[in-house]
């Protein structure tokens, strides 16, 4: 590509290119008329279509119409991770077409440029349009100079490595990788898979030349893709600079953790210049080493890391230590870790609104690190405790650390409480487990669930059936997040503005969940009529007869 050409096109080419597709040439143009409004850098996935090249007159006539659109073309081989059925020739012929449709770049997969060899390459050159050629690797992050070395000779204008992410510090690995190339304005680096997100948020600090978005949430193109408006207001891309402090929230599930919402809208109301990232992960090693690489300024803690964390603390505070699990950590200016807990704050606060605690009988479900903040901060507010938890022994161990009862759960229908607390993650959206407690075992004044992923779990739903008064977890994970904010920034929380986007998302989250069941569900046809022949005057009699209701 001349220089000059080059030049244009880099000025046009944005931060975020969201990803389209459909399953007809309408549906994709219908979806690219929508995104292009918010961002003019689009990629049309033409491998989702069953017969590409067909689709590619329309394309124009939408490029005609928004020549402020930059569009990249991609149909990505079967072999390599796509939709397209058909060989590298028929591939090669279709992204040939597409340079002559008003597409701005191609996306040529290096597996494909390989079998062409650099005379295919240059015929594709020939046409004009500029040449991403990409790498996807679906199951790990290693040899990436190994990839780069041997797509260099091919001379594209972009350089795409996609490796997937299997650890945290895989994404540590990317970015590095991208800021020593010399020319890394030419490289885009993304990691695949849940732990991918780092680079997808920190990427483009690094050097990537742009990276890639969803059009909406539920049309993701890669694992971990991110929606565009997600990308853009919830984690302000655009605005993360070398001195944005990095957050986030580790554990294992946090796929659906509001935690990202959340701590990024207090950012954006506190005007901080602060990203706050989901960091999945089993393994507390691994949070470490991400912890000192990136560096990570400051950490949720949910399950299953609060105990594990403990021991790579510097200090914590008395509360922290006395329950042994932490939920908060803050990485001081001396480089060290520091430990706090929020939960019993969470936990506590909401329930001192509705009731005395002194002399309470509390039943509390669990006893990992939530159910010990809720036990120890029940007993120290002078509360009576009992423990329900799967492995007995756990709550055994509990019980005599707190100063509490174990209880088995054939022992709930014979007792009452004044409070019946749940702190393990049953009913959590996403996870599938049988529920603790019947409908029988609900002998209680109040219930307070700590999941606050659906709004309305199913331990919420059988206590308003039984008209039991209720605390949903989103007032516990508000109370906790506010003052992990504040322990962080030094600043008071924005606990309204918090409280209102986690219920927006929660009931939107809600309703989708809705039309999607709806949509998931078969319509019967309409029942057959047959013609019904004249009854005999026994059977008449009989059919006179009412029928008794079904149940």
């Amino acid at each position: 590509m001349p220089p000059i050409t080059q030049q244009l096109l880099r000025s046009r080419i944005g931060k975020v290119c969201v990803a389209i597709t459909g399953s007809t040439p309408a549906e994709m143009l219908e979806k690219a008329a929508v995104a292009v409004k918010e961002n003019p850098f689009i990629e049309f996935r033409l491998d989702y279509l069953e017969k590409p090249l067909l689709a590619l007159p329309k394309i124009k006539h939408f490029f005609a119409e928004n020549t402020a659109a930059t569009g990249i073309a991609t149909c990505r081989r079967a072999a390599n991770g796509g939709k397209f059925t058909g060989s590298v020739a028929a591939e090669i012929e279709i992204l040939s077409k597409a340079a002559a449709t008003g597409f701005h770049l191609i996306d040529v997969e290096l597996e494909s440029a390989e079998t062409l060899k650099k005379s295919g390459i240059q015929k594709l050159r020939d046409t004009g349009i500029a040449i991403i050629i990409s790498h996807h690797d679906f199951n790990a992050t290693k040899d990436l100079d190994g990839i780069y070395n041997r797509i260099t000779p091919f001379q594209p204008d972009f350089i795409k490595i996609v490796p997937t992410a299997r650890h945290l510090t895989d994404n540590v690995t990317l970015m590095r990788f991208i800021e020593r190339m010399e020319d890394h304005s030419k490289i885009v680096g993304i990691c695949m898979g849940d732990a991918g997100i780092i680079s997808r948020v920190l990427g483009l600090r690094a050097g990537s030349a742009f990276t890639f978005a969803a059009a909406t949430a539920g049309e993701e193109t890669g694992p971990g893709q991110i929606a565009a408006r997600t990308l853009i207001e919830t984690y302000r891309i655009d605005q993360v600079d070398a001195a944005t402090k990095v957050y986030g929230v580790a554990g294992n599930p946090i796929r659906s953790s509001l935690s990202p919402v959340m701590m990024n809208t207090a950012f954006r109301r506190e005007t901080v210049n602060a990203v706050y990232l989901a960091l999945q992960t089993s393994k507390v090693s691994d949070l470490i080493k991400l912890v000192h690489e990136i560096p990570i300024q400051g950490l949720s803690v949910t399950m299953p890391l609060k105990q594990d964390i403990m021991a790579h603390l510097e200090k914590t505070d008395p509360l922290s230590a006395k329950i042994g699990a932490c939920n908060t950590v803050l990485r001081a200016q001396d480089g060290n870790l520091y430990g706090f807990n929020t939960d019993v704050a969470g936990i506590i606060g909401p329930l001192e609104k509705r009731m005395s605690l002194r002399g309470a009988k509390a039943l509390v479900l669990g006893a990992g690190g939530a159910g010990r903040a809720a036990v120890f901060g029940l007993r120290d507010k002078g509360a009576d405790v009992f423990i329900l938890n799967r492995t007995p022994e756990t709550a055994h161990k509990l019980a005599r650390q707190s100063g509490s009862k174990s209880i088995k759960k054939e022992a709930l229908a014979k007792t009452s409480f004044d409070v019946i607390i749940n702190s393990t993650p049953v009913g959590m959206a996403g996870q599938k487990h049988n529920q603790i407690l019947e409908a029988k075992d609900l002998n209680t004044r109040l219930v307070f669930d700590l999941v606050y992923n659906p709004l309305e779990t199913p331990l919420i739903r059988l206590a308003r059936q039984q008209n039991i008064p209720i605390i949903t977890g989103i007032e516990m994970f508000v109370q906790q997040g506010a003052r992990q904010f504040e322990i962080w920034t030094g600043k008071p929380a924005p606990e309204e503005e918090m409280l209102r986007v986690c219920i927006h998302a929660l009931r939107q989250a809600a309703e989708a969940a809705a039309q999607e069941q709806q949509e998931a569900t078969p319509v019967k046809p309409p029942a057959k009529t047959t013609a019904k022949t004249p009854a005999k005057p026994a059977e008449k009699k009989a059919a006179a007869k009412p029928k008794k209701k079904s149940a």
